[in-house]
């Protein structure tokens, strides 16, 4: 096998990362990685956009990025546990993840088990509509 033709990515160790020079988190989301020195395209040239077709999708769209910025940016800090720079960066996405999460939940409910599924003393969670009913 001629290795050569192999496009993939092999690791590459990061000493410094400037949290300025992520991906934003939809831009990440769709690369399936945060960090610009470590995108590998593989086949594609660009990474396929997502299109939303209503506010409810977008939001959701908004939602997985957030969620992908965050489970990649852990991912660096179980290395490099004392980049503090890194830890803001999460701690911003975590928090603007908890506030779009809010909005969602009061626009169409609650998104998941963990989320606030309790009406009064009535259990939510199994209401209609679930978000891929919209």
């Amino acid at each position: 096998m001629n290795s050569s033709t192999n496009n993939y990515i092999k690791c590459n160790y990061i000493e410094h990362v400037n949290p300025n020079d992520l991906y934003n988190s939809y831009n990440g989301f769709i690369r399936g990685n945060m960090f610009p020195d470590l995108y590998n395209s593989y086949k594609l040239r660009e990474p396929i956009e997502i299109k939303p077709e209503n506010e409810q999708a977008d939001m959701l769209t908004y939602l997985d990025g957030l969620c992908f910025a965050l489970t990649d940016i852990n991912l660096y800090l179980d290395t490099h546990p004392n980049d503090n720079d890194m830890i803001g960066l999460y701690n911003r996405f975590l928090n603007e993840y908890n506030l779009v999460l809010g909005d969602y939940e009061k626009m169409y409910g609650p998104l998941n088990t963990n989320s606030n599924a309790l009406k009064g003393n009535r259990w939510s969670w199994n209401d209609s509509p679930w978000p891929w009913e919209y």
